[in-house]
């Protein structure tokens, strides 16, 4: 778990002039001083995220920058505009920075870009919660689910996001979408992924419900308080929509599934003693929580999540061997073996 923003001096694919960013955030916010310093925050392979810190009048102030990244973009990815409608729209029913500023003129910066207010509190890294105690996990892992719960409850169009997407027909529409997605990024051939782009369709659920949809929902992207179990920020909306709730739930839970540490995984932990739910526990008390009974083909749901995480790993490594990411990470694809697994839980239902 973090406290102190993990930033680094700005990557050099990622240098924007600081004096026009200035010039134009100093009539929106007054606490700006006479100086701005920019850093980078370490890791994201989307949206390039910056820390903002100024001396006004009132002290130190930090502001968080999110930004498109440089280079040739996918085909509706990286929409910061959408981000920042969201989030500003939501303020209120879920816990979510206060937005401050959207700019959409690409002559500012080079890129279209939002500055939102800094939370200082916990994420954590690690799924498995160390050094604190059962009670602790029990209540974080609690929030996680309390608050999807309630984002999913919300009315759309009483917060003016009636038109956030299409209504209707999610999973036929999204199956298309990392399909194309995948395509465009594609450098190889994987059969799994072959295998899941013609077997999907035909296991699509008849229940069409449509909610507020975060995306990519997991506990690396909320935030917690600095030292209670409350959560008190859900961030990285990028790929937030008007979709269906099981399918956040699906790949919120896919936690329990994966064996990567980085994404998050939860291998080796004893539940009984851990505090942390196991995911039948997680699954049914998100459903008590919004009212439905038991699902039907959960597989399917956890299996659509990992093939469109295999969708966007692939875009991501089609972005690494471009040197358009904010990390160092090697050049390695994930999305053969995202692919299979994902095959395996739709045809097994297999938890491995």
């Amino acid at each position: 778990m973090t406290t102190e923003p993990p930033v680094q001096d700005v990557r050099p694919q990622h240098r924007f002039d600081e004096a026009a960013l200035y010039a134009f955030l100093k009539p929106h916010l007054p606490e700006l001083g006479p100086n701005l310093e920019v850093r980078q925050f370490q890791g994201g392979a989307s949206n390039p995220t910056f820390l903002l810190s100024t001396e006004g009048p009132d002290g130190l102030r930090r502001f968080v920058l999110r930004k498109k990244p440089p280079g040739e973009l996918l085909a509706s990815a990286h929409q910061v505009d959408r981000e920042h409608r969201v989030m500003k729209a939501l303020r209120g029913h879920v816990p979510v920075p206060v937005m401050r500023v959207l700019c959409e003129d690409a002559a500012v910066i080079g890129s279209a870009f939002y500055v939102m207010d800094y939370l200082e509190g916990r994420i954590f890294r690690d799924a498995t919660l160390p050094g604190l105690e059962p009670a602790e996990r029990a209540a974080i892992y609690d929030q996680l689910n309390a608050t999807l719960a309630r984002l999913h409850q919300i009315d759309p169009g009483a917060v003016g996001l009636g038109d956030y997407g299409r209504p209707g027909n999610y999973f036929q529409r999204q199956v298309a979408r990392w399909t194309r997605q995948y395509r465009d990024a594609e450098t190889e051939h994987v059969p799994a992924m072959e295998a899941l782009i013609e077997r999907l369709p035909a296991r699509i659920p008849k229940d069409d419900k449509v909610a507020i949809a975060h995306g990519d929902y997991r506990l690396e992207n909320v935030m917690f308080h600095p030292t209670e179990p409350q959560l008190i920020a859900v961030l990285d909306w990028e790929l937030s929509t008007l979709g269906h709730p099981l399918a956040d739930l699906g790949y919120n839970a896919f936690l329990w599934r994966s064996h990567a540490p980085g994404w998050g995984s939860l291998d080796g932990v004893d539940f009984a003693a851990s505090g942390i739910p196991t995911e039948a526990e997680y699954v049914a008390a998100y459903c008590a929580r919004t009212g439905r009974a038991e699902i039907e083909d959960w597989s399917f749901y956890v299996a659509f999540a990992v093939f469109r995480l295999a969708s966007i790993s692939q875009g991501v490594y089609r972005r690494v061997l471009a040197g358009n990411v904010a990390s160092d990470r090697p050049a390695e694809n994930g999305a053969p073996a995202l692919a299979e697994q994902a095959l395996d839980i739709l045809e097994t239902g297999a938890a491995s």
